[in-house]
C-alpha cells in the first residue's frame, strides 16, 4: 500500500492543467451503453474510478480502446452480460449508473448495490423510485437490484431531496423510453450538463438542462458521436484553495470559472486575488487567511466535495468560523486527522466550530475518503516538517496524478511504499 511523503511550508509557484471531471466522466462512459456504435471519449482523467468503470462495462462486453492518455474508443454494439457484480461495484458508488441504461436498451439489468466512500447513506431508492415510476419491475435481493421492463414509458417524476446521480440514471433511461418525461427538481451541476449534452449529440432529444426541470422525449436509438469531458472544478477548487493557505501564485490552465462562481467568491473574502480568463484562473495570496463561515449545498453553492479542503483553510485562519454540511451526514471523518496535527475544531451534529491556529504540525494521518485525502494533502503543505498519508487509494479515485502535479509547482511530496 502507498502513502504520500510531504515536507510542508514551501512556497508553491506555476501552472498547473487541470484534470478532466471524474464525476462527468463516470456517467457518460456509462450512458455509451446506450448506443450500438461506436463513441469517442476526451479528457478523461486516470483515475481509479475511471478505471473501474472500464473493468465494470468492458466485463458487460463493451469494446474499449485507448488512442491516447485521455481518449476513449467505446463500443458497445454487443453487450453479454446485465449484470454489475458486487466485486465490482463496490468500491465506486457512480457503478449505480449503468442500471438505467442497461434498463432502457435491453429491459433487463442485475446492479449490485454499491459502495464507495463511507460518508453517509446515499440511498439508490430515488434511482428506483424513478424507473418504477417509468414502469420497471424491481426487487431487492441478497444485495442486489434486480430490474426488468419491456419497455419504459415517459412519466413525471420529482427528486426529493435533489440526486445527481438520480438525476442522470432516469435523464439517461428517459432517452430510449416511450414518450415524454418530466424530472423535477433536477440537479444542476455542470457534469449533468455535460452528460446531457453528450445524449443530445448521439440524437436524445432533452430540454432544460441547467434547470431544476429537465424534459426528454424518447427515441427510438442513439448513434455515434464524440464528446470532450468538462474540467474538474473540485480538483480545480482544491488548487485554489493551496495557493491561498500557501501564499502562492498559480494558473490553472483549463479550470472554467463560470463552474466555480460561489466557491471563488468564498475564497475572495478569505483573502485571495483571483483572475479569470476564458481558458485558465489565476490565483495569488500573499495576505493573512480570513475566516470564512459557510453552508454545503447543491450546485450553484458551495459543494459538499471542497468542505473538507475549505476546513484546512478555516484552521489556518485569525479567528473563528463554522461549517455546516447539509448533504452528508457523516462527512466530518478527516476532522480527527487535522486534529492530530493540531487543528482546533470542535463538532457539533452536522456543523463544524472552527477556531484558526497559527502552525499545523506534522503527523502520519489516515485518508478515510476521497475528499479528506485532499484536505490532509493541503493540511500537510503547510504543516511544519514532514508528514504521511496512509490509505492514498482515496485519491487517486479523484485527483489525477496530483503527487507529480504539486511537484512541478514547488511542492515535496513523495509516493512511498508502505
Amino acid at each position: 500500500m502507498q502513502k504520500l511523503r510531504i515536507n510542508g511550508r514551501y512556497s508553491l509557484n506555476g501552472e498547473v492543467n487541470i484534470s478532466g471531471s471524474k464525476n462527468a466522466a463516470l456517467p457518460i462512459m456509462a450512458a455509451c451503453l446506450l448506443c450500438s456504435e461506436e463513441v469517442v471519449l476526451d479528457n478523461i482523467p486516470a483515475l481509479r474510478d475511471i478505471n473501474t468503470m472500464i473493468r465494470l462495462i468492458t466485463y458487460m462486453g463493451v469494446e474499449i480502446s485507448k488512442t491516447s492518455d485521455n481518449t476513449l474508443k467505446i463500443n458497445a454494439h454487443r453487450i453479454k452480460e446485465k449484470f454489475a457484480p458486487y466485486d465490482l461495484v463496490k468500491t465506486m458508488r457512480a457503478s449505480i449508473l449503468v442500471l438505467g441504461p442497461l434498463l432502457a436498451r435491453f429491459g433487463e439489468a442485475i446492479v449490485s448495490l454499491p459502495g464507495g466512500c463511507a460518508i453517509g447513506a446515499r440511498p439508490v431508492n430515488l434511482h428506483i423510485e424513478g424507473l418504477k415510476a417509468m414502469g420497471a419491475e424491481i426487487d431487492l435481493k441478497n444485495g442486489y437490484i434486480h430490474a426488468k421492463a419491456r419497455q419504459l414509458k415517459g412519466c413525471e417524476f420529482s427528486f426529493n431531496p435533489v440526486s445527481v446521480t438520480g438525476t442522470a440514471n432516469l435523464m439517461m433511461a428517459a432517452c430510449l423510453a416511450e414518450g415524454a418525461t418530466i424530472l423535477n427538481n433536477c440537479a444542476k451541476e455542470p457534469e449533468i450538463v455535460n452528460l446531457g449534452e453528450f445524449l443530445i449529440s448521439m440524437g436524445a432529444n432533452i430540454n432544460g438542462l441547467g434547470s431544476d426541470q429537465i424534459l426528454i422525449e424518447g427515441v427510438d436509438k442513439l448513434e455515434a458521436t464524440t464528446c470532450r469531458v468538462i474540467p474538474d472544478r473540485i480538483e480545480a477548487a482544491t488548487f485554489l484553495i493551496a495557493a491561498l493557505i500557501t501564499k502562492s501564485n498559480l494558473k490553472l490552465n483549463g479550470a472554467l470559472a463560470e463552474h466555480l462562481k460561489e466557491p471563488m467568491n468564498l475564497l475572495k473574502e478569505a483573502g485571495a486575488s483571483i483572475s479569470v480568463a476564458e481558458e485558465f484562473i489565476e490565483v495569488t495570496s500573499l495576505n493573512e487567511i480570513i475566516p470564512v463561515s459557510f453552508t454545503t449545498s447543491p450546485y450553484p453553492g458551495i459543494p459538499t466535495d471542497i468542505q473538507a479542503q475549505l476546513m484546512v483553510l478555516n484552521v489556518l485562519a485569525q479567528g473563528e468560523s463554522s461549517i455546516e454540511e447539509t448533504i452528508f451526514e457523516n462527512r466530518f471523518m478527516h476532522v480527527l486527522e487535522l486534529q492530530r496535527m493540531g487543528a482546533n475544531i470542535e463538532l457539533q451534529s452536522n456543523i463544524a466550530k472552527i477556531k484558526g491556529v497559527n502552525q499545523l504540525q506534522s503527523a502520519q494521518v489516515m485518508a478515510t475518503d476521497l475528499r479528506a485525502s485532499a484536505a490532509l494533502v493541503l493540511a500537510a503543505l503547510v504543516a511544519h516538517g514532514e508528514t504521511e498519508i496512509d490509505r492514498i487509494y482515496h485519491i487517486d479515485r479523484g485527483y489525477e496524478n496530483i503527487d507529480k502535479k504539486l511537484s512541478l509547482i514547488g511542492a515535496q511530496v513523495e509516493r512511498i511504499e508502505s
